[in-house]
Formats: structure tokens, sequence, C-alpha cells
């Protein structure tokens, strides 16, 4: 049995506490390097890293291209938030918070910083008009999935994900509270879908945008390794939604931008047009 943690009078930040993200995990904000973000040619500039939360972003912005707005082109700049990409004064220029992803919209006289990828989201349904229904119910609706992402993931990243898959060592509590939360979000989400179709509905919005990155792929078997162990095959009513958004092309498209793991047509560092996207689509067996 592991001895008792007594925490310290005054905590302090004296070494890293192992783990795969210890390099990040410090308790200071802003920049601790120089450095400017690249730059490509199109309005919207996007510095991010396929994570689930930067999938979010990409998915959307190749569904806004698939739906004909071709306004929505962009290009997307790998942020290798293992490396602290993501402290460069550049970056903490276009978000304090330090998190991909970040976008930076030149269309307008000023440029625009957007981040945090649910006011991302958000903001690029308003700008460009789809995915946020305007009916006042179905859009209530919609941002009320939307928001409840925004507060759930963390319970399955930064809580389930972190103590199973990426703590220096497996300890029993915090594995077994977060796996239950986790649960009772996907028993929530599998009741959800019983009798709709989508999340917030019969339409496709931004609310699956936002929840198949995290809970979509977890289900799949692509999110800790950790299908097996939570059962998923039970909640059937997710497994038939998960599989649905996965077969968009456009969610096919975002998936893959600026993911550097995986098989060799799931990762494109950067984005700057849609055919490098196709290219690298083109080596999937």
């Amino acid at each position: 049995m592991n001895a008792q943690y007594t925490p310290p009078k005054v905590w302090k930040h004296e070494e890293e506490n192992g783990g795969t993200w210890a390099s990040i995990n410090r308790p200071v904000s802003g920049a601790t390097h120089q450095a400017e973000l690249p730059k490509g040619k199109h309005p919207l500039q996007l510095y991010s890293m396929g994570t689930p939360n930067g999938q979010k972003v990409t998915i959307m912005l190749e569904e806004l291209l698939a739906a004909g707005v071709e306004q929505a082109e962009y290009d997307a700049h790998m942020i290798q938030i293992g490396e602290g990409d993501q402290f460069s004064s550049g970056f903490v220029d276009i978000n304090p918070n330090s998190k991909i992803p970040a976008l930076v919209d030149n269309s307008g006289s000023t440029p625009t910083r957007v981040f945090e990828s649910g006011a991302i989201l958000l903001y690029l349904a308003k700008k460009f008009g789809h995915f946020l229904s305007e009916d006042p119910s179905e859009q209530s609706e919609q941002l009320n999935w939307l928001f409840w992402l925004q507060g759930s993931a963390p319970y399955l990243g930064g809580g389930f994900g972190h103590f199973y898959a990426y703590a220096p060592e497996k300890f029993e509590y915090p594995i077994d509270r977060f796996t239950m939360e986790v649960k009772r979000q996907l028993d929530l989400l599998d009741k959800q879908l019983a009798n709709n179709t989508f999340i917030a509905g019969e339409n496709y919005s931004i609310a699956d945008i936002a929840i198949w990155p995290w809970y979509g792929e977890l289900v799949r078997g692509n999110q800790y390794n950790a299908a097996s162990f939570l059962d998923v095959d039970s909640y059937t009513n997710l497994q038939r939604w998960a599989e649905q958004i996965s077969q968009r092309p456009a969610v096919q498209r975002g998936r893959i931008v600026n993911r550097t793991w995986g098989e060799a047509w799931e990762q494109l560092r950067d984005r700057h047009q849609a055919a490098d996207i196709d290219q690298v689509l083109k080596l999937k067996p």
C-alpha cells in the first residue's frame, strides 16, 4: 500500500512530478521564450495540434468548406505542446491561457483572436451561418450540449485519461473515481441519442462537432486504449452515432490535421490548402 500523501503547508513547484505531460505542468502563466508564429496566406490562421480539442476546429473548418463556404479556407500550423510551443510569446499573444487551439481571423480591419475550442466553434458558426440553428429553441439545445462538452471533457481527458493512461503510476482511487464519471457521461449520451439522430436533435450541429473527437473516438477505440475497460460496446446508440459521424468526409479530413502520430494516412503536420489533405488521404489502404 502506498504511503499517504501529506500536502505541504505551502505548495511550491520544485521539480516535475513525472508522467507524459509533466513538462507542461507548471503553476505560472505567460511566455517562457520569444518566438513569432508562422503565418499563411488565408485570413483564418489556426495554431493547434490534432488532439480532440484541436480536431473540433479543423473538423468545423472542413465542414464549412464542404458546405461551400470558400471564406473558411485556412492555414493550420502545428503547435507542439509537448515541446512547449504554446508558451512562446507569439502564441501567448493570441491565447494568454497557453492552450491549443487558437485562431486569428484577419478578414476584418483589425485581427480578431479567438481561443478556447468551444468559443472558436461558436465564432465560426455565427460568422458563416452554418451548424448552429437560427430557431431559438433548437439553438438553445445545441448550445446546451456544446457547453456540456466544455465542462465534461476535462473529466475524461485531464481526469480519466491522465490517471489511466499518462500518470507515472496507476492509483486505484483516481482511476475508479473518474471511470465512474466517464461511464455516467457515456450513459447520458447514449440515452440522449436513443431518440435523436444527432446529439441535439435531428440536425448535425456544432454540438456533434465538439463531442465526437472526445466521446465518439473513445467508443470507437481510438482514445486511451480503454474501450474494453469502459465496456463501450454496451452504449449502442452512442456507437451508432460515432460511426455515422466518422463517415462524414469533412470529419475524416479534419481529424488528421496538425497530427504527427498514427498511420501515415492520419498524419498532416501543417495544412495550407485542400490538396495537402488529399495527398495524405491517398495513403489510406
